[in-house]
């Protein structure tokens, strides 16, 4: 007896749920969960592959990450893109030895010191902006992330500098991250994205060596990197340090964009929830003392993120045979999580359509909402940028919303459709008004 989790249905008779899944990735999971429950099977080209829903599953998914499931083998795509003795590729030995050098620079009080860059540049696109007009809103929000962490992870002196040329290069390189093609295959998209990729090594190894030899105290996260040694004393390999400044530039706006788009439509959707923002936000500089009081905010943001989850799914592949809820998986197989379903399961997230940032008030109930948010992730290998994201998207948005009035002028926008990171599609316009003069 077969005892490999039960289909979905749709299935063609060669290309299995692939065509669908390429099209359609969230519907065909939804359509899976209504089928057939909580755990199931998709039938792909050639592989295995296996869906797993709600709490309990992505708590076994995030457990089980390094043992009976592998991140390194599931996403082959980013080992092209950057390398694979690279952070979560590596070796477990190895990735925390990467892992080490980096998570200083998102803790503490070297979180406070983005704050007074991300207010910088926030005046300055609110410069850019003048007093009225309308925007796309990733067309603007996503140079913008892109400025802050340019300026926090590469230095004053390039973030000043950088202009949307930069912004499309990462853009182009975003472009070879497609979960459904084979990592091998010398498409246009691979082809712009490798030489995106080179291109940016280039300009990020002269970065390095530059601080080497003018170094700038005290040290930020160039500098810390370009200096950087193992616990041991031996020294990090230019391309680990190149990768790692690429990585986190390139993933500090890749979700983050999409993520602070998506809180933009949520608020100016609700107009209560908006108000209650506004007045948190009424006086004042925002700085990190104002941050720390934008309770409000923070509950919209892990709102935005339970409804509009960026990685709508995350991977992972077998690494060993095992048994769960009575089906066995066979090594090999390719294990998906799927935010952009758990969030909204009824059986799990009263209202799941609905945006209700109460959820997340205080108790035993709003504890629980935010710990099952896997938006950025879970366990050990949960995104180490998500205290920064948040942080920069309250500044970004109390700044904004203080000073403007905003209009949406495209209701209902939707997820950019396919695969790809589940921005909001364009257009998805705002008109604004400035209300009251800047404050810098």
């Amino acid at each position: 007896m077969d005892r490999f989790p039960p289909p979905v249905s749709g299935a063609l008779p060669l290309a299995g749920h692939l065509v669908e899944f390429i099209r359609e990735p969230v519907e065909l999971i939804r359509r899976g969960h209504r089928e057939v429950g909580k755990l199931f099977s998709l039938r792909m080209p050639g592989r295995r592959a296996v869906v797993l829903l709600g709490n309990e599953h992505n708590r076994f998914f995030f457990a089980e990450t390094d043992k009976k499931l592998s991140i390194r083998t599931a996403y082959p795509f980013f080992v092209r893109m950057f390398s694979p003795e690279f952070f979560f590729f590596a070796e477990m030995d190895e990735y925390q030895r990467q892992r080490k050098l980096v998570l200083p620079r998102f803790q503490g009080a070297q979180l406070d010191g983005y704050v007074t860059t991300m207010r910088e540049e926030t005046a300055e696109f609110q410069r850019r902006l003048g007093d009225s007009g309308e925007f796309d809103l990733i067309s603007e929000f996503g140079p913008l992330v892109m400025r802050i962490a340019a300026r926090c992870f590469l230095g004053p002196d390039f973030g000043t500098r950088m202009d949307r040329d930069f912004f499309a290069e990462f853009r182009r390189f975003s472009a070879g991250m497609n979960p459904v093609v084979p990592a091998g295959l010398p498409l246009p998209s691979v082809i712009r994205s490798n030489r995106a990729r080179d291109r940016l090594r280039a300009v990020l190894g002269g970065m390095i060596r530059a601080r080497r030899e003018h170094p700038v105290d005290p040290p930020d996260f160039l500098q810390a990197l370009a200096g950087a040694t193992y616990e041991d004393g031996t020294p990090v390999p230019d391309l680990i340090l190149i990768n790692l400044i690429l990585l986190f530039t390139w993933a500090g706006h890749e979700t983050t964009a999409g993520h602070i788009s998506w809180a933009m439509v949520d608020l100016l959707s609700n107009p209560a929830e908006l108000a209650r923002v506004r007045a948190e936000t009424a006086e004042g500089p925002i700085d990190m003392a104002a941050v720390r009081r934008l309770s409000h905010l923070d509950d919209c943001l892990h709102e935005s993120e339970r409804l509009h989850p960026v990685a709508h799914v995350l991977l992972r592949q077998a690494a060993e045979t095992f048994e769960l809820d009575g089906h066995v998986i066979p090594e090999g197989t390719m294990v998906f999580a799927a935010p952009s379903v758990s969030h909204r399961l009824p059986e799990e997230h009263s209202h799941p359509d609905e945006f209700r940032p109460s959820r997340y008030a205080e108790g035993r109930e709003g504890k629980l909402e935010r710990q099952a948010l896997i938006g950025f992730g879970g366990g050990l290998h949960r995104c180490l940028g998500v205290h920064f994201a948040y942080l920069e998207m309250k500044v970004v948005l109390a700044t904004l919303l203080r000073d403007y009035d905003f209009e949406l002028l495209d209701p209902d926008p939707r997820p950019v459709p396919g695969p790809h990171t589940k921005w909001p599609d364009s257009p998805c316009r705002v008109r604004y008004t400035r209300k009251v003069p800047a404050v810098v």
